[in-house]
């Protein structure tokens, strides 16, 4: 049986939900989620939200902001948008019921993160993300036209290959007709049609052996695009946060927020020396790629596995107050911030690249969105600034919801669409392959296409990864669907095109540093 939406989300998170909520007035909603509704990396966004709020900033300033944090490889047009839209689209969050932190005074407690110029942070104690994911979800329960599934994992888009036409990556007009969907309460292979599909799949940090991101980032909606002969760009751009928490086994990494450095917190070294301002003016301020690097040569230096955050200094009832929850996470380790130093370490955390969209946020394929961390709006450019995330998030999922509305109902659903062909027998060993092969295929990009990369390390590392995905295609073909099996498939899409687009970029910029 076919089921049939006007709309189609993939993904619950900020991107979303939001586009969602935008659409639901011109026709039926479904989203689908592959974990709960409410595990996204939205939800492990601490820091807060960008946006210029108070009369000692300007749309100017935040703008070259962004320009300076992506070494200048932004594009104009979209920075532009994001930027001027942002004071809006926040308000809209907060009719929607999202609280921000606000000072005794009453005024918004703005928060300074690497890169910013001025205090431009809104954000909830150390917990933004979580509290935005809150508060839509409450108004996507709330509304009649939405209807939100769990444990419902998408496995390929579907386009006219799938009626037995021959599609290329030069072919125009490949059209989305809906999706390919793994209910996993009953573990049969679902077919959804939709007149527009959305893909808000978030990111793809578990191809890394060290990621701040949750289990369920591992790049499906830009895997799935990129299968479909959809435009992939700028993969190589992937930001390592310089601060998660040392804690060997621990998975996903804890993430010390930026705003902890701008709340006055300091690098060191294990001998208590700081490092930052050898490196840059901004010191413990600086842009997150100019951090992270700075950590990895300390940390080659010193042979050491981590560095050190010093908040001994800080205000400790300020400190709690903020960030209740990095406190918290501290001291159930035995680490008091007021007392020792935090051992921090650089951590997969946000990729700037990913599915090409335009300024409305289609993608190369017709009657297809791509919103939130999965898009490639051309806004990071080559290093994203702290907290345009979430910003961008919710400008382009509003200008999504914009223009789809607009064509919806000049779209038809497509026909003749064939049910998914479960051919496949069940192999008992099958899923110590697939961890295996996980573990490997996140040692070879943690190991050759991390931090600094090298053209050796590149062709190490795509080597290595193409003998994987053989193996994997051959297991894909002959074992019936899993979850766990289709996430590893997308992972090795996902480190190909990263050591792909890294081998295309020779020069060093932002995120993408390679030895000479």
């Amino acid at each position: 049986m076919q089921k049939k939406f006007d709309f189609l989300v993939i993904g619950s998170g900020i991107a979303g939900l939001s586009f969602a909520l935008k659409v639901a007035q011109q026709g039926k909603v479904l989203i689908i989620t592959k974990a709960n509704e409410d595990e996204t990396n939205t939800k492990y966004a601490q820091g807060g939200i960008a946006a210029v709020w108070d009369e000692h900033d300007n749309f100017e300033k935040h703008i070259e902001d962004t320009f300076n944090a992506g070494a200048n490889l932004c594009d104009e047009e979209a920075v532009r948008t994001v930027v001027t839209q942002a004071p809006v689209r926040i308000k809209e969050l907060m009719e929607l019921g999202t609280s921000f932190d606000k000072t005794s005074a009453g005024n918004f407690d703005l928060a300074k993160e690497g890169g910013h110029s001025e205090h431009r942070i809104l954000h909830y104690k150390d917990a933004t993300g979580k509290e935005i994911e809150r508060a839509l979800l409450k108004k996507i329960h709330e509304h009649k036209n939405i209807t939100i599934v769990n444990h419902y994992f998408a496995i390929d888009i579907i386009t006219q290959h799938h009626l037995g036409e021959l599609v290329t990556s030069k072919t125009k007009n490949i059209t989305c007709y809906g999706v390919y969907v793994l209910n996993i309460h009953t573990q049969k292979v679902e077919t959804i049609l939709a007149k527009v599909t959305c893909m808000a799949t978030g990111g793809v940090g578990q191809v890394y052996a060290t990621t701040t991101n949750p289990l369920i980032a591992t790049g499906d909606g830009i895997a799935m695009v990129y299968r479909a002969k959809g435009h992939v760009q700028d993969m190589e751009f992937v930001q390592f946060h310089p601060t998660s928490l040392y804690n060997p086994g621990e998975q996903p990494s804890f993430l010390i927020s930026e705003a902890v450095r701008g709340f006055g917190a300091v690098l060191r070294t294990a001998d208590e020396k700081e490092f930052m301002q050898k490196y840059d003016k901004r010191a413990s301020l600086a842009p997150r790629d100019i951090v992270a690097r700075a950590i990895d040569t300390e940390m080659k230096i010193s042979g050491n596995e981590h560095v050190y955050l010093d908040c001994r200094h800080l205000y400790r009832k300020g400190f709690i107050e903020h960030f209740p929850n990095i406190y918290n996470k501290c001291m159930s380790l035995d680490i008091d911030p007021f007392k020792e130093m935090i051992p921090v370490v650089p951590a997969a955390h946000y990729l700037c690249g990913g599915i090409i969209v335009d300024k409305n946020s289609q993608s190369t394929i017709q009657n297809l969105y791509a919103v939130g961390e999965c898009a490639r709006t051309g806004l990071h450019g080559a290093n994203r600034l702290a907290s345009n995330s979430l910003l961008e998030a919710v400008v382009y999922a509003h200008n999504a919801s914009l223009d789809a509305v607009k064509k919806v109902d000049t779209i038809s659903f497509k026909e003749n669409i064939p049910n998914w062909n479960a051919e496949g027998t069940e192999h008992a060993e099958e899923m110590v392959l697939i961890t295996q092969s996980l573990k490997e295929v996140q040692q070879i990009m943690s190991n050759y296409v991390g931090i600094v990369r090298s053209e050796l390390r590149l062709k190490r590392a795509f080597d290595r990864l193409e003998i994987i995905y053989k193996e994997n295609e051959t297991l894909y073909e002959q074992t019936t669907i899993s979850p766990n099996l289709c996430e590893l498939r997308n992972l090795i899409c996902i480190g190909y095109l990263i050591i792909k687009h890294a081998m295309r970029r020779k020069e060093s910029v932002g995120l993408h540093y390679m030895l000479k």
